[in-house]
């Protein structure tokens, strides 16, 4: 991302939280057919949130783009309409939320959002139009005045169209605002925002944009947010004060105002009347204002500097708050810091001036920096840790799309979304999880017609599932579609001329794996969703720059499964280190099964020849890293060295090494690009420094299991 102004950067952590609300509320009240109150409302606030934020940064295209979807959820909760089409009011959000998303995209990337949602605007404003016909309302009526006009005289309306510089609000005298039943209350409220958290004239602008359209007459100190370069300062020190009339009860301004962010501390007090308010401008102040607000007001561009990050609160008892959100790099930087402090720790016990001696104080001493430096490392790795929900249900919208476009019938279903994995696999893993998604709609899942004659559902299901498994997570994407064909992939990957052995040597896993070939697919013709041949094989790049695997099996006619398997975290592991001949390796503990010292009637040869032995019933090959490296100061009898049995992709490999040296913390380290080609042909998968300052290659079982396939 760009380097961004504080406010940008704040304008647009924000937008992006309130568009994934909308867009799953949206896809949840599509999927239960009704728009219940309690969403009404939420896409409302988001939207009018949304719609105040742009106005004030001035990116009126995106402002008026919230409030024309804005009007729509304004309607619906005031009138309560009985004919609502819910999928095309899905549809309306959905467009806009896009639309949204891609410039804040523009503004990630420093550029501007300079995009016209003209277009949208008009089709949005239509559909409320006919919306409105079809309920019996007469589209012509702009609700909002008509809400705030009472028989009595309004001395100033809102706006139809968002304004940038209002700040002044007056509905109609205090004295002659009544609710619905018959009762207005007066409040006084303190708000205080984190000083840290930045930015808080942004802060009390969005307080004052959520209480528009629920005060009858609103006044605050300081009265100039924005162009007053000391209003931050006083709000920092005395609060931002607010005195108000609403129809609200007190719990319910409590609640609307404590969606405040960086929020700290909240007073709020209910006044017999407006003349016990500290500050309620006379009818000639009110007038003075309004003629001196009429003149264009433009917010003062803040100085760029770094802006500590943006605080989410969680209490507002005046402690400090219990949520922080912080810039990914700062805690890619401190993963790092802890890596260096792990190696560090091992020069320093594992010294080779000290080998030998005997230490009684200095091991105490080294135990307690070893128990302090590994909750030290599981606490910043806890930090990294977000549950893969946000991903998940950015699949809904997959499902919705095509299903809609296709015209199939299929649902999503998640399991495990809670499950947490490192910060860099969540944003890598998306993509990945889209492709087989979509692959599983459009090759997996049939039209309704052929499902109800195959004796199935008309509505397919794809099974989106996650959970933790050692020291990594396996995330499964099952649907119950249509399965795989193997002849017609295999005839496909005959005509790429991809095979490598005869065809009948080919299991059925290994043929349905050729989907994640480059270029590959079954498809006839090339649609919107697939046929070019690209989008798995990016799939098995993402997967296996995570350090994961990735496997595929299908049943005709029942379904399709994809498991994908990936670390937890990919930083810092524990490892085995090995000696063979004078070189030194380093094998995942996460992949060993066992080790042992095999005796002669243990091991047997196949018929090519390969030596092999038997683990859970079943033969299992070996690889000698003496041979496969040419390393020739190493043991040749196996019955002299240690054979570890290792567990890659459900498949045993037995790895023969000279000596186990000990488990220990590795921090794991790419290899150098020069050498990178060669890791292929290696089984090699990165490195590590040990204690003693050298350097131990890094051994993926499942690269050698992959040496021997080959």
């Amino acid at each position: 991302m760009a380097e961004n102004e504080p406010m940008v950067e704040v304008f647009i952590y924000e937008t992006r939280q309130f568009l994934e609300q909308l867009e799953q509320v949206a896809l949840a009240s599509e999927d239960s057919g009704s728009f219940q109150p309690e969403d009404v409302n939420e896409v409302f606030r988001a939207m009018h949130t949304i719609k105040g934020s742009a106005a004030m940064m001035l990116y009126d295209e995106i402002s008026h783009l919230a409030h024309a979807v804005e009007d729509i959820f304004f309607y619906i909760r005031e009138l309560h309409p009985e004919k609502i089409d819910v999928s095309a009011v899905t549809d309306i959000v959905l467009t806009a939320v896009d639309f949204m998303n891609g410039e804040m995209d523009k503004l990630d990337s420093g550029a501007q959002p300079d995009a016209s949602s003209e277009e949208l605007q008009k089709s949005t404003q239509e559909f409320l139009r006919n919306f409105k016909l079809e309920n019996g309302h007469d589209p012509d009526v702009d609700l909002r005045k008509a809400k705030k006009t009472s028989p009595k005289a309004v001395e100033v309306a809102e706006p139809a169209e968002p304004a940038k510089q209002q700040y002044f609000i007056q509905a109609v005298k205090p004295e002659e605002v009544k609710t619905e039943s018959g009762s207005n209350h007066v409040y006084k409220a303190v708000l205080h925002f984190d000083s840290e958290g930045g930015m808080v004239e942004v802060r009390a602008f969005g307080v004052i944009n959520r209480l528009e359209d629920q005060a009858g007459e609103l006044h605050y100190l300081p009265e100039k947010i924005i162009e007053d370069e000391t209003a931050a300062d006083t709000i920092i020190k005395e609060g931002f004060k607010l005195w108000f009339t609403t129809g609200l009860g007190v719990e319910e301004v409590r609640k609307l105002l404590d969606e405040t962010m960086c929020l700290t501390g909240l007073e709020l007090t209910e006044l017999s009347s407006t003349a016990e308010c500290e500050y309620w401008p006379t009818p000639k102040q009110k007038a003075a204002q309004v003629v001196e607000e009429s003149s264009p007001i433009v917010p003062v561009k803040p100085e760029a500097k770094p802006r500590p990050a943006p605080i989410k609160q969680a209490g507002h008892d005046g402690h400090e708050s219990q949520m922080i959100s912080v810039r990914v790099d700062k805690l890619d930087r401190l993963m790092e810091l802890v890596g260096e402090m792990v190696i560090a720790e091992s020069m320093v016990t594992q010294n080779p001036d000290i080998r030998g001696m005997e230490l009684s104080n200095f091991d105490k001493a080294a135990r307690q920096l070893h128990k302090i430096n590994g909750e030290l490392q599981d606490r910043v790795m806890a930090l990294r840790m977000v549950p893969l929900e946000a991903t998940f249900k950015k699949m809904n919208r997959i499902v919705r799309d095509m299903t809609k476009k296709l015209g199939k019938q299929a649902k999503l279903v998640l399991v495990g979304a809670d499950t947490e994995v490192d910060k860099n696999v969540t944003e890598h893993i998306g993509d990945p999880l889209m492709h087989i998604i979509r692959n599983s709609i459009d090759h997996g899942i049939e039209m309704p017609d052929v499902r109800v004659d195959a004796g199935k559902p008309e509505q397919g299901t794809v099974v989106l599932s996650a959970q933790n498994a050692g020291g990594e997570v396996v995330i499964r994407i099952e649907d119950d579609g249509g399965g795989m064909n193997r002849d017609r992939i295999m005839k496909k990957a005959r005509e790429k001329g991809i095979l490598t052995k005869p065809e009948e040597e080919y299991t059925d896993q290994e043929v349905y794996s050729f989907i994640f070939a480059p270029g590959f697919s079954t498809k006839e013709q090339v649609t919107e969703f697939s046929g070019r041949g690209v989008g798995m094989d990016v799939v098995v790049s993402n997967i296996k720059a995570l350090g994961g695997t990735i496997t595929v099996d299908s049943n005709p006619g029942k379904g399709s499964v994809t498991i994908i398997r990936i670390p937890l975290t990919l930083a810092i592991v524990e490892g085995m280190c090995i000696k063979v001949g004078g070189s030194g390796y380093t094998i995942p503990i996460s992949s060993i099964r066992r080790s042992f010292r095999p005796e002669e009637g243990d091991i047997f040869l196949d018929v090519s020849g390969q030596e092999m032995f038997m683990e859970a019933g079943s033969p299992c090959p070996i690889v000698r890293l003496h041979r496969l490296y040419d390393i020739g100061t190493a043991k040749e009898q196996l019955t002299e060295g240690i054979l570890l049995v290792t567990e890659a992709d459900d498949h045993y490999l037995g790895i023969f090494a000279d000596e186990l040296v000990g488990v220990q913390q590795i921090v794991v380290k790419p290899v150098p690009g020069y050498i990178q080609a060669m890791t292929k042909m290696t089984g090699i998968t990165g490195c590590t420094i040990l204690g003693d300052g050298s350097i131990s290659l890094i051994i993926d079982p499942g690269k050698l299991m992959g040496l021997l396939v080959e």
